[in-house]
């Protein structure tokens, strides 16, 4: 049994794009299952527990990215699942928004890329307007070798969607990947088989194939597969 912790605050589900959304994590679960061949439960953020992973045997937690910003989440709804986290004692792998929640909880702090320089068109309006932000398909630059990174090659392409950042490493982490907008984009622990990335490793496609390739080194690493 894995679990996909489902990070998306309530008010990303209200929004016009919640259902999308809610299409999205099911998808993304068949994929993990697809690729484990391990059933995948999907579990709210705000009932992630060590007793339930425990009464379940779960080999490893995946979490999910968010759709709103990280500053509408309290501490006390996230309590457990940084418990959870600060435990270390899951394999995991956390995906963009849940990324941030992984090196918060780890003491990294969190804020905005920066507003757009004056005069500058908005690519993407629609998200995050007026913000500095990554976007689409396109190269990740890897800094460092990792056993979790084979395959990939220096410059693998892999969706982005945010607007938020991690502004410093947390202790024990290394960061192995960065763009130019955003030079934290992939964190390993240095000993334990914990890992992140800013980017959308979950929404590889036919054309852009490497977020897999990550996905099926990490769970390779942890005995899943």
């Amino acid at each position: 049994m894995i679990v996909f912790v489902d990070n998306e605050h309530e008010q990303g589900y209200a929004a016009s794009f919640g259902e999308m959304i809610l299409a999205a994590r099911t998808r993304i679960k068949y994929r993990l299952e697809d690729i484990t061949g391990q059933p995948c439960l999907i579990v709210r953020y705000t009932h992630i527990t060590t007793e339930l992973l425990q009464q379940y045997d779960v080999q490893a937690i995946f979490v999910s990215g968010s759709g709103t910003d990280s500053d509408l989440y309290s501490s006390a709804e996230q309590a457990n699942f940084h418990k959870v986290i600060l435990e270390k004692a899951w394999p995991m792998f956390a995906f963009c928004g849940g990324f941030q929640v992984m090196a918060e909880a780890f003491g990294a702090p969190l804020a905005p890329i920066g507003p757009l320089p004056p005069d500058t068109p908005d690519p993407h309006p629609n998200f995050a307007p007026g913000r500095q932000k990554e976007m689409g398909y396109f190269p990740v630059n890897i800094t460092k070798s990792h056993p979790l990174l084979e395959g990939l090659g220096e410059q693998p392409i892999m969706r982005h969607a945010h607007s938020w950042e991690m502004k410093a490493i947390p202790k024990e982490f290394t960061n192995y990947a960065s763009t130019d907008i955003t030079p934290v984009q992939l964190l390993i622990h240095d000993g334990l088989p914990i890992m992140g990335t800013q980017f959308h490793p979950e929404y590889y496609t036919d054309e852009h194939p490497a977020g897999r390739v990550l996905i099926e080194n990490f769970c390779k690493m942890v005995g899943l597969i």
